[in-house]
């Protein structure tokens, strides 16, 4: 294992975070907000003095050759240290008074969960929320294209696969482009050509730059984060909900699908079997929410119960996170629905987080073949997506990767009720960590946070957003001790 490399593309990012950093520190100095502008210019000198004393030591390192455990190590500590000092700004300007609600702040930033333990959003510094933003529209194209592209423009060679394969335990997709550089430009520019047309929407829609600006990082990165104390139902609009809502689709499906639509390739983009799954459960879980809303007259129109529950559902299954009314106020069957989309989540090769759509649909039809081979023992069965059988090893590994997530699912709730607050909220906060939804049930639900959790609990809801955004087992195998010999 090479340290010295590891730590020394870690300054290149650290270094790159604080330079980002500027945007908002001087939107925080346009609004005359001091307090945050002196907290941001203390978190950019000190990550630049990390940055610098980190090259000096490791200045005779090269990028020849980049092991596949250099990567895990890499992608980890990556999360880690940029989270560390990217929660800096919230300590020194005085949003939190403890560092341990800032970290976990700003990793439900980066790795796209939109958890917070704001209680008054909007009487925040609006360089601090902006920077919040900011965090989510990063993590969600580093999940997408960074640790997959990032090591080779350095130099770096022999992970950059590897490293896709840490993320992905499931079925992934082949390179969009024979190289790895062509194939990271051509996603930022699909990304950001996405974020810049919702925020012309929404500005169609009568807000203001600042609020289509942030609206827009946290709905393509399948984040969450809002300026509003009521999140979208805070601007109580048909038009900006169903823009949200479109784009949170957008953010939620497979980007190299865009990637072959925007080539010319658009029918081999509709033919896509998770694609497919993915809008027909949302279409499915939306049909019979908005039916049963509407015969339980809880809502007595039944465009009303649509456009409630529509959101609801996308919100969820993106694992987004927005809210536009309290769901759990709801009957017990669309709760269920919406427990439902809780374990499902969005596309492979998405912003989303959960256990992917992919995985789910590739489970379900293993469990079907094994019916059938009950009853024809000597048959051969197979699961395809998109016209090719899948392997056993492919097969086997998502099984584990289901395995591994229930169990952390159980340890997780195990710990965190160790606080003392009701079954409910804790096994929900558990779930929307580890899926990086967000918003949950109980006292997280979309009239709650997280500010109700002792702050020890807090570093522990941040291990599980790390762990669910890099896939877990990226995060495990550092904790075996076969790994460090």
């Amino acid at each position: 294992m090479h340290i010295k490399k590891v730590f020394r593309l870690l300054a290149f990012i650290i270094f790159f975070i604080s330079s980002l950093m500027l945007i908002p520190m001087f939107i925080s100095l346009f609004l005359g907000e001091i307090k945050a502008v002196l907290g941001f210019l203390i978190s950019i000198l000190s990550m630049c003095g990390f940055s610098l004393i980190v090259f000096l030591l490791t200045r005779k390192e090269d990028y020849n050759y980049f092991s596949q455990r250099d990567a895990f190590l890499f992608t980890t500590l990556t999360w880690i240290l940029g989270t560390a000092f990217s929660a800096l700004p919230l300590l020194y300007s005085g949003t939190f008074q403890d560092y341990s609600s800032c970290f976990f702040e700003i990793m439900s930033g980066f790795t796209t969960t939109g958890a917070t333990c704001l209680s008054d959003i909007e009487g925040c510094f609006k360089g601090i929320l902006f920077w919040r933003s900011m965090t989510n529209w990063l993590g969600g194209m580093g999940i997408v294209v960074l640790f997959v592209a990032f090591l080779p423009a350095l130099g770096a060679t022999g992970s950059t696969f590897s490293l896709m394969g840490a993320e992905s335990v499931g079925p992934v997709k082949g390179k969009l482009t024979p190289k790895t550089k062509t194939t990271a430009i051509a996603l930022w520019g699909i990304y950001i050509g996405f974020t810049l047309l919702e925020t012309i929407f929404l500005l169609l829609g009568g807000l203001s730059l600042y609020d289509s600006i942030t609206v827009s990082f946290s709905t393509l990165s399948a984040a969450g984060f809002c300026v509003k104390n009521q999140s979208i139902g805070s601007f109580n609009s048909v038009y900006v909900e169903s823009v949200v809502t479109v784009f949170m689709i957008i953010g939620g499906a497979n980007f190299s699908l865009y990637y072959k639509a925007f080539t010319g390739k658009i029918k081999n983009a509709l033919q896509d079997s998770e694609l497919k799954w993915y809008l027909s459960i949302i279409l499915v879980l939306t049909l019979l929410g908005t039916i049963y809303l509407r015969l339980s007259g809880y809502y007595l129109n039944i465009l009303t119960a649509f456009r409630y529950m529509i959101f609801s559902v996308v919100s969820i299954i993106t694992t987004t996170g927005f809210a536009t009314t309290d769901y759990c106020l709801w009957p017990s069957f669309p709760i269920m629905l919406l427990i439902l989309t809780m374990f499902i989540g969005g596309c492979a090769g998405s912003a989303g987080g959960g256990i992917k759509v992919t995985r789910i649909r590739t489970l379900c039809l293993s469990s079907y073949n094994s019916i059938k081979r009950r009853i024809h023992p000597s048959g051969i069965f197979y699961v395809r997506e998109n016209g090719r059988a899948l392997d056993t090893g492919t097969i086997s590994s998502i099984k584990t990767f289901f395995g591994v997530y229930i169990i952390s699912i159980l340890l997780g709730t195990v710990v965190v009720s160790l606080t003392g607050i009701d079954l409910e909220t804790c096994f929900s906060s558990v779930i929307l960590s580890i899926g990086n939804i967000g918003i949950g049930f109980g006292q997280t639900g979309p009239a709650g946070n997280f500010v109700l959790f002792p702050l020890w609990s807090r570093w522990v809801f941040s291990f599980l957003m790390l762990c669910g955004r890099l896939e877990l087992l990226t995060v495990y195998v550092l904790l075996a001790k076969s790994f460090w010999k």
